[in-house]
């Protein structure tokens, strides 16, 4: 298949479980929720995202005729010096990275000593192989990623159904708290993160979650 790419670029990863990690960002093109078109922002099933995933004209993006391709892409975007240690990390993401992730790209990945992660809606089955998966939740979404490693819900949703005590009984390892960033808003954000925070204190079960590559100023 050909893999539509935005952009691939080296960062710290800024959220969840691994925050701080040193990362290559693959953000595919396209989403199920979302066109990424402002105008139809009003009538998509997920209508907070603050990514660009529209096209394949950001750094290092393109479209990959083969999983070889881009994953030598990915491995060009990884530190080169003999000096640099560190577990090679890619976080497929997107818009929804499932959509096109397969098992050719994630074996691709690890024949060049890569660790996978994913970071996905949950509404599409992950593909086996992928080492480190992330579901985030959207409100009037039918769950079909059930399990994995960190489970990261943007809170607060108004729907009963992203309540956290819905997700409690799903097999992830991490249950992550991570406060809605309302564009243009700062108070209202802040009030989202001291409502997450309260949250979490009360149900020890959470940690909370903050965009720190935001704060630091990184991609």
């Amino acid at each position: 298949m050909t893999y539509a790419v935005k952009e691939i670029y080296l960062t710290l990863q800024g959220e969840g479980n691994h925050t701080g990690r040193a990362a290559v960002f693959m953000r595919f093109a396209g989403c199920n929720l979302w066109s990424g078109l402002e105008r139809d922002r009003a009538d998509a099933q997920c209508r907070f995202c603050d990514t660009d995933f529209v096209g394949v004209d950001g750094p290092g993006g393109g479209k990959f005729k083969t999983a070889d391709a881009l994953a030598d892409a990915v491995a060009d975007a990884w530190p080169k010096s003999a000096r640099s240690k560190g577990k090679p990390y890619v976080i497929c993401t997107g818009g929804e990275p499932l959509l096109q992730l397969d098992k050719p790209l994630i074996d691709a990945f690890h024949a060049r000593g890569f660790e996978v992660g994913v970071e996905t809606n949950g509404t599409i089955a992950a593909p086996d192989g992928i080492d480190w998966i992330c579901v985030s939740p959207k409100a009037d979404t039918t769950l079909v990623q059930t399990s994995g490693h960190e489970l990261k819900l943007v809170y607060p949703q108004a729907e009963a159904r992203t309540d956290p005590a819905h997700f409690e009984r799903l097999s992830f390892q991490h249950f992550y708290l991570q406060p809605l960033d309302v564009i243009g808003d700062p108070a209202q954000t802040a009030r989202h993160v001291a409502s997450a925070a309260a949250y979490c204190l009360a149900h020890p079960l959470w940690r909370l979650s903050t965009q720190t590559h935001k704060l630091i100023g990184l991609p």
